[in-house]
């Protein structure tokens, strides 16, 4: 699915929910750096319950090396990438930013 999301980054067919866009817009993550993220990042988890489409939690940094985390879902019925969300991640939450810390 993550070359999926990568072409339609690329080819511009991308749809930003407003959850999204308004989680993108608190932690001062501009549109170009978070695709730039997707396209050099990696899959972490993949959620292929979600619905209504499958999707996955992609790691990467922006040009200036700032960690964001992005949820990703891909339409085959419309060619499009689906931003869920977006965010820079708390440290308290993850090791290495990919490895999700075990609540005790």
């Amino acid at each position: 699915m993550i070359e999926k999301i990568k072409s339609a980054i690329i080819k511009g067919r991308i749809n930003i929910t407003d959850h999204a866009d308004e989680e993108l817009a608190y932690d001062e993550i501009l549109d170009e750096n978070l695709f730039h993220s997707v396209l050099y990042g990696e899959v972490i988890e993949d959620y292929a319950d979600d619905k209504p489409f499958p999707s996955c939690l992609v790691y990467g940094r922006d040009q200036k090396g700032k960690h964001i985390h992005s949820v990703w879902a891909y339409s085959d019925e419309y060619n499009i990438a689906i931003a869920i969300t977006g965010y820079i991640p708390d440290m308290n939450r993850w090791i290495d930013y990919k490895t999700r810390r075990i609540k005790c």
